[in-house]
């Protein structure tokens, strides 16, 4: 689909509540795996460390461990779909303690956000906030008391997005180059 075409079905579809947000089918996989790399190399742009990569394997491997995470604990994957196109989705699971784990920490059920991916093309459209609120509900349904998720530290994008929504930091990864 051309750029510009996706923008404006983005645009019309979204304004006319068009969009759907629906469970994830499979017959989806192969545009989900491509909003996978298209964040993948966004992830890579604003990465001061040049750690992150995508190896020939990404695509596909890392779409399976995500959909095994959420069979396997209690997940779910919603896609945003236009006009047969999807532009978005998120995937959530409950998380699984270990007895290490309950040592020092009350462990309530939580919701884990994985993912949570727009087309470039199509942000600024609430259907960012349309995937969140189903994954947060989803959550609800399932009984957990708090969700969590991880943001790139660099990601000021969506790092804003969650704060709007809500989201407060609780733990932070500190990082430090020493060679």
């Amino acid at each position: 689909t051309p750029k510009c075409h996706l923008v404006d079905i983005c645009i019309v579809f979204c304004y006319y509540n068009f969009m759907e947000i629906k469970v994830f089918d499979i017959k989806y996989k192969e545009q989900v795996k491509d909003l996978l790399v298209e964040l993948q190399k966004y992830v890579i742009e604003i990465d001061k460390y040049n750690l992150n990569i995508i190896s020939k394997e990404y695509r596909d491997k890392y779409f399976d461990f995500m959909l095994k995470d959420c069979i396997n604990q209690q997940g779910q994957i919603f896609i945003a779909v236009t006009e047969g196109i999807v532009v978005g989705f998120i995937a959530g699971f409950v998380q699984i303690y270990e007895k290490r784990d309950k040592l020092d920490y009350t462990c309530p059920k939580k919701g884990v956000i994985a993912e949570l991916i727009v087309n470039k093309n199509c942000r600024s459209n609430g259907i960012g906030y349309k995937l969140l609120s189903a994954m947060e509900n989803y959550f609800k349904s399932v009984n957990c008391q708090y969700i969590q998720l991880d943001v790139f530290a660099y990601n000021d994008i969506a790092k804003n997005f969650y704060y709007k929504n809500d989201y407060e930091e609780r733990m932070l990864t500190l990082f430090k180059k020493i060679k």
